[in-house]
């Protein structure tokens, strides 16, 4: 028996290869799929299944072209319908591969058709569960992804049955696997290993915990921030079907010239650009919306992009097809072409270019307090009550857009984050917006706590959210 977890960094996403005596399964494939017929090929087995833990909010799922390609069965769990031939397994059904066999628990919780599968062993053993976004390490699924069909509190009381009648019972040797680490919008505040088991999950994770109903309910929705704007496109899409990967790739794949990427501009195009910051601030097209590969680019662009708009890229070299790869993987098929040369191209065709100044952070203390200027702080309100700089005002990243106007283009705005990454994302939407007077503090909260500047710990007074 052959079990892989294959994680992705930047989604926070684990899905996972099993190989038994030549037949395979694969967990929650992401969109590509040459990963794993790669796999299958160098190890000679064949695809016999491809089960689905629930409709992903997160990712659009590759399981129906992994299906196309090696005639595969797709596997979901009761309640799961969709647009395109799947196998609905039953609570508790058996299935066999090879020498082992995988039965599906229907965990409803996170969405009505979440479905965890247990895999035995060649002998009957209990060996791991691939519990989907029904548990993680450290917490469970976020059960509020069902708006206007279902409140949070009633799927809140069905993940308690779930986790009570299916998961605890399971031994506590058993390997738990789930969809996602830490980093994952799909939880609340999902622990930082990709892998655990159920016996030190009882011990340690606070919704598995000896609680009433009621008291689970309120713990597993109390602090829950509003879900990515694009969770709920993709879940649809992972429900209906979607265009094939390879197709989508190829006919997002266009070189432009620089006059045709001036022309798409004209015409409504957004530019991402998705160099890393400190390249970015030192010369980047007006407008441009800069989120970096090097972070969780397709999170933050599901974020913050509208997911039917149409997308014209600055990338560095060779990284044109990852990106867009990377947009597809959430859904984002909407990609004009990518800048012929990148940047070198547009200031070589004679263009002019926009800056960000960026100051160091012992810098930023000449500027706290004062008159027309104002600290920024983008992180996340957990992160902002540990620490922060007196006075700051602070705007989470996912909410900046919908508040730009309540701060001032007038004055002058330092923004910072946790390291740089979030506040040069803030700086491009500010730039963009019409902010002129804009200053990046490099290194972020990270440095700016081990200088002397006035800080505070709490909620600030002037969190706008």
């Amino acid at each position: 028996m052959i079990v892989k977890q294959l994680y992705t960094n930047c989604l926070a996403e684990a899905a996972y290869y099993i190989e038994s005596d030549g037949e395979a399964a694969i967990i929650d494939p992401l969109r590509e799929t040459a990963p794993y017929l790669e796999m299958i090929e160098e190890n000679g087995s064949k695809l016999k299944y491809v089960f689905e833990t629930h409709f992903h909010a997160d990712f659009v799922s590759g399981h129906i072209d992994l299906a196309g390609k090696t005639g595969a069965q797709i596997v979901y769990g009761p309640e799961a319908t969709t647009s395109y031939d799947v196998v609905n397994a039953k609570d508790g059904e058996v299935f066999t591969l090879g020498k082992v066999t995988i039965k599906a628990l229907h965990t409803p919780g996170h969405t009505l058709e979440s479905t965890c599968y247990l895999l035995s062993d060649e002998n009957g053993k209990q060996y791991a569960l691939f519990s989907g976004d029904t548990l993680f390490v450290g917490d469970v699924g976020r059960p509020d992804l069902l708006d206007g069909f279902m409140t949070k509190e009633q799927l809140a009381g069905m993940m308690y049955d779930s986790l009570n009648n299916k998961i605890k019972p399971l031994a506590d040797d058993v390997i738990l696997y789930p969809a996602h680490g830490p980093g994952s919008a799909c939880g609340k505040n999902i622990g930082k290993e990709t892998w655990s088991t159920i016996g030190t999950q009882k011990a340690m994770n606070y919704a598995l915990q000896t609680m009433s109903r009621e008291e689970f309910i309120e713990k597993v929705t109390a602090g829950l921030t509003p879900p990515p704007r694009y969770f709920f496109e993709d879940a649809r899409i992972n429900k209906q079907g979607y265009d094939n990967i390879d197709t989508v790739l190829s006919n997002n794949n266009k070189a432009l010239s620089v006059n045709d990427f001036t022309d798409a501009m004209n015409t409504g195009a957004l530019v991402l650009d998705t160099r890393h910051q400190d390249n970015f601030e030192k010369g980047f097209i007006k407008g441009s919306i800069n989120i970096g590969l090097d972070g969780t680019f397709a999170v933050w662009v599901g974020t913050i992009v509208n997911i039917n708009q149409p997308l014209i890229l600055v990338t560095d070299a060779g990284k044109e097809q990852e990106t867009i790869l990377r947009l597809a993987r959430v859904g984002y098929e909407n990609v004009v072409g990518y800048l012929d040369g990148g940047i070198d191209s547009w200031i070589a065709a004679g263009n002019a270019v926009a800056t960000v100044k960026s100051i160091e952070p012992d810098e930023l203390a000449a500027h706290v307090g004062k008159e027309h200027e104002v600290v920024l702080d983008v992180r996340k309100i957990g992160e902002v009550e540990v620490g922060h700089v007196k006075g700051a005002t602070n705007i989470a990243l996912n909410d900046l857009t919908a508040n730009l106007n309540l701060l001032d283009k007038s004055e002058g705005i330092y923004v910072h984050c946790a390291g740089g990454y979030r506040s040069m994302i803030a700086a491009s939407i500010l730039q963009a917006s019409g902010f002129e007077s804009i200053i990046n503090v490099h290194g972020g909260w990270g440095k700016i706590k081990m200088t002397d500047i006035p800080m505070e710990t709490g909620v600030p007074s002037n969190m706008i959210s």
